[in-house]
């Protein structure tokens, strides 16, 4: 997919979209990517568009450009592509960001925000996926040294303390948190948990929220909130 203005779920706070790489081999239940039909594949025309300047691009949307099938020689292209356009901000966010810190050569002298997705931290079972599990994501985004980001999406129910406690081991700069949006019947939390997750991260990062929030909100009726010392 050629570059385009951000739209529809995207982040807020990302102003394009560019997807040279597209398609996804994780198979979780609720793939944007699957659903749009993306097999694998690298675009060779669109990996020479132009991508000007002062854009906050997300790489990738179409994919998980860093799955273990995708060719390094791919990978490397598409970086070198963003190197043409320094002036831009670069976001790269996949489920297996182990892959991330073999290219911290190819970071160096880019604008760029890393992330991965945490959607909860009751594995197993809940969704089907064959992406790696969560703790290897936590260990790998942890040693990262570059600008990271967390996001938690489509939120799923949780513990609250783990889940806090996960995230903290990481250090992200920010976490976005976002529910579903495409009606695949996932087990969700209720409002008064999500507001306790954004209250105990608030703590030591900043959290964006995604419009999409806004139906847990309105579909779940308020209720006294525990204390955190009652909090499994």
């Amino acid at each position: 997919m050629a570059l385009a203005k951000s739209k529809g779920n995207m982040y807020q706070w990302v102003t394009h979209v560019w997807s040279p790489i597209r398609g996804c081999r994780f198979g979780c239940a609720y793939c944007y990517a699957r659903k749009h039909g993306q097999e694998f594949r690298l675009d060779e025309e669109d990996l020479q568009t132009k991508l000007g300047r002062g854009k906050i691009i997300f790489v990738g949307h179409l994919s998980d450009m860093w799955g273990p099938w995708v060719p390094t020689f791919y990978l490397i292209r598409v970086l070198n592509r963003c190197k043409d356009f320094r002036e831009n901000e670069y976001i790269f966010q996949s489920k297996n960001p182990d892959r991330f810190r073999g290219f911290s050569d190819d970071f160096r002298g880019m604008n760029v925000a890393l992330g991965t997705t945490i959607e909860t931290n009751a594995y197993p079972g809940q969704f089907r996926t064959e992406a790696p599990p969560l703790m290897n994501r936590i260990t790998a985004m942890r040693d990262l040294k570059f600008r990271k980001f967390i996001t938690i999406e489509p939120v799923m129910d949780f513990d609250v303390r783990l889940l806090t406690e996960m995230v903290s081991i990481v250090r992200p700069e920010f976490v976005t948190i976002g529910a579903d949006s495409k009606g695949h019947n996932l087990v969700e939390p209720c409002w008064e948990k999500v507001e306790e997750l954004i209250e105990r991260l608030s703590d030591f990062t900043e959290i964006r929220q995604k419009t999409n929030l806004e139906r847990l909100e309105r579909g779940r009726p308020k209720v006294n909130r525990p204390s955190r010392d009652g909090l499994i």
